[in-house]
């Protein structure tokens, strides 16, 4: 199928397509001045349409908004699942019902972490899988399939809470593929000046899906429906974005058929290498794996995940217990510090690029500083949580200690495309595979750490561990982490027009 994007002469391609094009000097916004400015683009698009870009960001950011709703729901049902049911009368707080499951908390700490027993196992697969036949589809079937297997929870929990465990094993199993994927789509969307601003943007949207999943969660827990409609509801929304995406979404701007020939030449000159070069390439394993920069990456997601997986699972549990919030109200509070996280990720992708390309500092540097300084200060707010537990002082500590990890996915979480773009998606899918370890490990150590969940000494063991695997973290990633194109990840550079679309057949 012929192509509506026809080729240029090839002095013209050559000249205009060289990776010198764009210049650490220029403005990192420099090209909306014939892209995305406010008045009509030079092919006649009109301003108020927005590139296909940042659609694709757009969607991105639904999408993993979709998968921490799908994730962290069990959190909050769990909590409603295994105390007393209780409502306010005539101003009075009453017990209404017992518990609906009288589940230990070692039970409750599998169920908990037997989501990642799966997602561990599919990081490395996907980001093969998606490396070799596109990112769309692996994305986009990773969430449908976990949100169809959200839908039946409530059915086969009151069966057996080892059939749950299983169900959470195989939505971990589908889930695992979808950070990796994404990879590989930015890797032909995301053109280097705004590479950090894109990928984080997409990033955030895990943050705000994690807000709306515990307040609605900890609301619908509550409410008449009770904890069964948290599944219902956030199963049926991811089903209703993945048709969203099948639609919207295409695997590279060559192949979007409403994408302007401008915003085309800008990405595919920015990007340097098309589907052509990155089909049926055979990833250089065992570069890969001796590779210091890819190992301080997976030791710096690894890091930022103990402390966020850790809440993720936790927070509910250490509100209801610790700091003696009622369930809507620890929902609410559970949420804030990825609110926060989520503003924090956006900010701090945009400000990552004007450093770069507007003021010239080294990406090296930028993603250094970004996540080394944000491990520094989550490790300071997260001891000082431990010591101040009133209610004021362990919410604002915590939303910092949480809150402010945003910063540091600006730097590791893109790093993956600064060192092999064209390997980006299995990088992703290595480094995540380590930093699920975390999810796995976290909730069952906690468990046996803290016996007695309302006791505050048991709680500051977990806040402990936690700072001083940010500080080893932060040791590791300054030493070794790296922002230039690996020797094994060089690619050809230039711009090979297509006249095929990449996403029919070969």
């Amino acid at each position: 199928m012929e192509s509506e994007h026809q080729p240029l002469a090839a002095g013209a391609s050559s000249e205009l397509y060289s990776q010198d094009t764009h210049t650490a000097s220029e403005s990192a916004f420099s090209h909306e001045s014939r892209d995305v400015s406010s008045k009509p683009r030079g092919d006649g698009t009109p301003w108020y349409i927005l590139p296909k870009r940042y659609i694709i960001a757009i969607m991105a950011f639904l999408g993993f908004a979709n998968i921490y709703a799908l994730r962290v729901n069990l959190s909050v049902a769990l909590v409603a699942m295994t105390t007393n049911r209780s409502a306010y009368i005539n101003g009075t707080l009453h017990t209404i019902a017992g518990p609906e499951f009288s589940w230990s908390s070692h039970l409750k700490g599998q169920i908990l972490a037997s989501f990642f027993y799966g997602y561990i196992f599919t990081q490395l697969p996907g980001g093969y899988l998606a490396n070799r036949f596109g990112g769309k589809y692996v994305f986009g079937g990773g969430i449908l399939a976990t949100a169809l297997l959200t839908l039946p929870t409530p059915l086969l929990t009151t069966w057996s809470p080892y059939l749950l465990v299983a169900l959470r094993v195989g939505e971990g199993l589908f889930e695992g593929v979808t950070y990796p994927a994404i990879h590989a789509i930015w890797a032909k969307w995301a053109p280097q000046q705004e590479r950090t601003k894109l990928v984080t943007f997409g990033f955030s949207g895990s943050y705000f899906g994690t807000v709306v999943a515990l307040t609605v969660s900890g609301s619908l827990a509550e409410s008449a429906a009770q904890w069964q409609s948290i599944f219902y509801l956030f199963g049926s929304v991811a089903i209703i974005w993945f048709l969203l995406w099948v639609i919207l979404v295409t695997e590279s701007p060559v192949g979007h058929p409403g994408i302007s020939d401008s915003e085309l030449d800008y990405i595919q000159s920015s990007v340097g290498y098309t589907d052509d070069h990155a089909k049926k390439v055979h990833p250089p394993w065992q570069q890969i794996l001796t590779s210091a920069p890819v190992w301080a990456i997976a030791v710096a997601h690894f890091t930022e995940n103990w402390g966020f997986y850790t809440w993720l699972t936790e927070l509910p549990t250490f509100m209801t217990h610790v700091l003696k919030f009622h369930m809507d109200e620890g929902g609410s509070l559970s949420a804030l510090p990825y609110l926060v996280m989520g503003i924090v990720v956006c900010m701090g992708g945009y400000f990552a690029d004007v450093l770069r390309s507007a003021f010239g500092i080294p990406t090296v540097l930028v993603r250094k500083v970004f996540t080394c300084g944000a491990f520094a200060i989550q490790a300071v707010f997260m001891v000082a949580a431990g010591y101040l537990m009133s209610r004021a002082a362990a919410v604002v500590c915590l939303t910092i200690a949480v809150g402010v990890g945003g910063f540091a996915w600006s730097g590791f979480s893109v790093n993956h495309l600064d060192i092999a773009p064209k390997y980006a998606s299995i990088l992703m899918g290595l480094s995540n595979t380590f930093a699920t370890l975390p999810g796995i490990i976290s909730p069952g150590l906690t468990s046996v750490v803290v016996e007695d969940e309302s006791s505050p000494s048991q709680w500051q063991i977990v806040f402990y561990l936690a700072a001083i695997i940010y500080g080893i973290g932060g040791v590791i990633y300054a030493i070794f982490g790296s922002a230039d194109v690996q020797p094994w990840a060089s690619t050809h550079h230039g711009y090979s027009s297509h006249l095929d679309d990449p996403e029919g057949p070969e």
